[in-house]
């Protein structure tokens, strides 16, 4: 632990009061949020830092999901997606709630079973303007969402939306082979 300008000590890791669960700076989290009926807020801890007085501050860089960002939630965006933002607070470690983890989205797409505490993130999302990086994810004609089916050319391994190969769910459930229009060619 090392002391800051401003007399406080950086620490190193924080114990999640009422658990025995460690975080540390590095560490997606869950945050209660000010209403009771909301979804929990999800941040990466930057930074740990006790004051004088035992009162641990944390300093986070807050995720978004896609409701919470300009433009809303959209077709494309995945149940568990969020968005890193550039958006930083300090907040009271007494509102971290639990541990979770923001995945890429190569990872997320490779988990055997996704549980409550798993996210994905493939975007950075700037707060101030709703600019997104990158700017977009193009895959067939709408971006990948890892909870939409898709189905796999055997040709160039490109991914694509049934409705945008002109089929239904059902009948790309029992492709047994797929090659995309310009493979097949």
């Amino acid at each position: 632990m090392a002391a800051t300008n401003n007399g406080n000590r950086d620490l190193d890791y924080y114990k999640i009061r009422g658990t025995n669960i460690i975080v540390r700076p590095g560490d997606s989290v869950s945050m209660r949020p000010s209403e009771s009926d909301k979804l929990p807020y999800i941040a990466r801890i930057e930074k740990l830092e006790e004051d004088s007085q035992s009162n641990v501050k944390v300093l986070v860089r807050w995720y978004y999901r896609p409701e919470e960002a300009k433009g809303g939630r959209r077709q494309f965006h995945g149940a568990k997606e969020l968005f890193l933002s550039d958006h930083y607070d300090d907040q009271s470690a007494l509102t971290i709630e639990g541990k979770c983890v923001v995945h890429s989205l190569k990872k997320y797409t490779k988990l055997k079973s996704v549980g409550a505490e798993d996210y994905f993130c493939r975007y950075k999302y700037r707060a101030e303007d709703g600019a997104f990086t990158p700017e977009r994810v193009v895959v067939c004609e709408l971006p990948y969402n890892p909870d939409d089916l898709m189905v796999q050319c055997e040709g160039c391994w490109d991914w694509f939306h049934p409705s945008c190969i002109g089929m239904t769910n059902d009948e790309a459930q029992m492709l047994e082979h797929f090659f995309c229009a310009d493979c097949a060619s």
